[in-house]
């Protein structure tokens, strides 16, 4: 099962925040949480708090409806900052004309899911490989019938 926490509209390029969310993917919830505490970009406080969201809801979801959930197993399994709206600015320049420049926002998503005892993520599944190793088949068979016709209308 995963648990998610998000911060919309954060006033963070999605490239800076990215930086940070690179260093705790996969990691556990401890482990990301030490590392967010001693890294040195202004974004880290923020995601610390969204990490701290994100087990919160995890421990809220275990008690209200009975989900079992070790909050000690769990890792951020995914972590994306994603562009938000921009904001467009001007600055004054020389003779009379004016820059543009952009001001960045990024909507932060985290998710964590409870990782089983080899290590293992609990609860993925697995899609069928023989329905899809066929559907492929299909369309080129398709495509190289519809080819024939063309060259054959080609030479007429």
């Amino acid at each position: 099962m995963e648990f998610r926490a998000q911060a919309r509209f954060m006033r963070v390029s999605p490239q800076k925040a990215r930086l940070v969310l690179d260093l705790i993917k996969g990691r556990r919830v401890e482990d990301a949480l030490n590392t967010l505490a001693f890294t040195k970009k202004r974004v880290a406080p923020t995601i610390e708090k969204l990490v701290r969201s994100a087990v919160e809801n995890a421990n809220y979801l275990s008690t209200e409806k009975g989900i079992d959930v070790d909050v000690d197993n769990l890792y951020v399994k995914r972590a994306v900052a994603n562009d938000g709206p921009r904001m467009k600015r001007i600055r004054p320049a020389p003779m009379g004309r004016a820059y543009r420049y952009v001001r960045r926002i990024a909507h932060i998503e985290i998710e964590l899911a409870e990782r089983g005892k080899n290590g293992a993520a609990l609860a993925s599944v697995v899609p069928d490989e023989s329905a899809s190793a066929k559907a492929p088949a299909k369309r080129t068979a398709a495509r190289k019938k519809s080819v024939g016709k063309k060259t054959a209308v080609a030479k007429k």
